[in-house]
């Protein structure tokens, strides 16, 4: 679950960043970050100063000021039609403007600039936040920190209050090196976690990765809570109500994995290369309960088997040699390859077992059929529900929207890949994630409650986390009553009943007031956060996505008296 914050201040000779601050606070995996950053114009003439932040792209900005003379100007959010029109209105007036774009895997970046008069300053101050997920078992905010220039009073700071306990907190990252190390001091105290990052002047010149420019490096704070055996963890505030479940004393489930390979022409050189080595290392971590098949396609289909295998010694090593010689040619048909993937697994039905469908692809379906929305009917009615399709679309060429609604279709989720150096290490990572089945249908009943996130789960994942939220009608705590209805293989693969036990928050004393005051609030901001990203994908599966401006669209522009800020809503 990762949290990025990267401030970028282009100065020119004689400005001078007097103060760089990061403050990050999370209470109750719900994260907010504070990047304030202080400037002065130390010349004898108005000169212009950028600000640059990148936050993540599922992260929302919930404020941004810029103090200047005594004035405060405050951010506004805007539609998504009145964006690019009132940002072009801005620039031809003059006015500083600014504008957001996606930069890098997971990021956006915000700017704008401001024209500060001899001898003034200028403060920036952005707030964005963010819900932590779980993955493989943490939590992780990464604070990613580049101010173009050594700072005498920089300071990243970040308290973590998590009601169930912390069960451990690390800090990893280019910045946590033997050469800073006491630069940073970490505290850990139950259910309370402390990591401040106080670089000397000198400090910032010398790192690794660091200069005349200063720091330019990121810190990474990893953490996991408490899980008791009671398989959950309800927090309940003022009527509303957010539910963790991450059990993790289940057995696994054994799984039926089909992995759906694009070798058409454009997957030629690195991407092939390092889709054949993620996918034998991938091939190594099956267990022997596991059942698996193998085909790659392009305007044809390649089977290494026709049908699932057991993942025997024998049949993984000869998967792994029809993996190592997966070649890239031809064109690519997604319906034929996804369909025959699903009559795999549909041909092979297993009590007590998880099944799963990995696709990955680069491009778009330029053979059989081609219209996305007969291919996604196709899909949807060959797995019926079934099992989930996971979708990896290689590199930016892929029509990613097609294949994130075609993963949400089918109860799963997309990935970008991206062409780097890493990829096998990010498809790999992928994998990991949904290596391990512990619980399938998944259904989360809530008693008294109302206005709920989604509670149908086609299957949960050691190292992962169901979260749901709502309200509790009429705030009657008393009669509100939580149960999760799922199949393991504890006892037998049949559908049974978990009951959990919550504790009242509102209830609960807390020594630390302040962090016990921050949670009661976040459990509402919690909730309704969770409701928007809903709406999102709902919104995504009602519409033709491939035709929609992907991304969101932020503007920012600074005149007499006003200072806006646009969004996509």
């Amino acid at each position: 679950i990762e949290c990025f914050n990267l401030l970028s201040v282009l100065v020119q000779d004689d400005w001078d960043i007097y103060s760089f601050h990061i403050n990050s606070t999370v209470t109750g995996r719900y994260a907010t970050t504070v990047i304030t950053s202080r400037v002065a114009n130390r010349m004898n003439e108005s000169k212009e100063i950028e600000f640059h932040v990148q936050i993540p792209k599922n992260a929302f900005i919930s404020k941004f000021r810029m103090f200047i003379d005594g004035q405060v100007y405050d951010g506004v959010v805007k539609t998504k039609e009145q964006a690019q029109q009132q940002y072009t209105q801005a620039v031809s007036r003059g006015e500083s403007a600014g504008i957001v774009s996606s930069v890098g895997r997971t990021m956006e970046e915000f700017k704008t600039s401001v024209t500060v008069a001899a001898h003034k300053k200028v403060t920036f101050e952005l707030t964005y936040e963010e819900l932590l997920k779980r993955t493989r078992g943490k939590y992780e905010l990464q604070i990613h920190t580049r101010p173009m220039q050594p700072v005498k009073d920089f300071k990243v700071d970040v308290y973590i209050y998590e009601k169930a306990g912390i069960s451990f907190i690390d800090v990893k990252g280019g910045l946590s090196t033997k050469a800073l190390a006491n630069a940073i001091t970490k505290t850990h105290a139950d259910n309370k976690a402390w990591v401040y990052f106080y670089p000397t002047v000198d400090q910032q010149k010398t790192c690794d990765s660091c200069g005349e420019q200063g720091m330019n490096g990121d810190l990474v704070i990893v953490y996991d809570v408490n899980r008791d055996t009671g398989l959950g963890d309800i927090k309940t505030s003022d009527g509303y109500f957010v539910h963790h479940f991450a059990p993790s004393s289940l057995p696994r489930i054994p799984k039926n994995i089909v992995f759906i390979i694009d070798q058409s022409g454009s997957m030629h050189g690195r991407k092939m290369e390092q889709t054949r080595i993620a996918l034998v290392h991938i091939l190594n971590d099956l267990a022997g309960d596991d059942f698996f098949g193998v085909i790659s396609f392009d305007s044809q289909i390649f089977h290494w088997k026709r049908e699932l295998v057991q993942a025997t010694s024998v049949n993984l090593e000869e998967a792994k040699e029809f993996a190592r010689n997966i070649m890239e040619r031809g064109a690519t048909d997604i319906n034929a390859a996804v369909l025959e993937g699903a009559r795999m697994l549909n041909a092979h039905p297993r009590e007590g077992s998880a099944s799963i469908l990995i696709l990955l692809t680069d491009g778009d379906p330029t053979s059989g059929v081609t219209n996305f929305e007969i291919i996604q009917s196709n899909v949807r009615r060959a797995i019926a529900g079934k099992f989930p399709l996971y979708c990896l679309g290689f590199g930016f060429d892929v029509k990613f929207e097609f294949l994130e609604k075609m993963s949400l279709e089918n109860n799963g989720v997309a990935r970008r890949i991206y062409e780097d150096s890493d990829a096998d290490v990010q498809l790999k990572g992928f994998y990991e994630e949904v290596a391990t089945p512990l619980l399938t249908d998944v259904t989360m009943i809530y008693l008294g409650g109302t206005n709920l996130t989604q509670t149908n789960f086609s299957q949960y994942y050691n190292g992962s986390e169901i979260v749901v939220a709502g309200e509790i009608m009429d705030n009657d705590i008393e009669t509100f009553s939580p149960q999760v209805v799922a199949i393991s293989v504890r006892i037998s693969p049949q559908k049974h009943k978990i009951n959990c036990n919550f504790q009242n928050t509102s209830q609960t004393p807390c020594i630390l007031t302040l962090h016990y005051n921050l949670l009661l609030i976040y459990i509402k901001y919690f909730c309704i956060v969770m409701h928007i990203n809903d709406l999102l994908f709902k919104n995504l599966l009602s519409h033709n996505c491939w035709v929609q401006n992907s991304g969101p669209s932020f503007l920012v522009w600074i005149s007499t008296n006003i200072f806006s800020l646009c969004t996509t809503l």
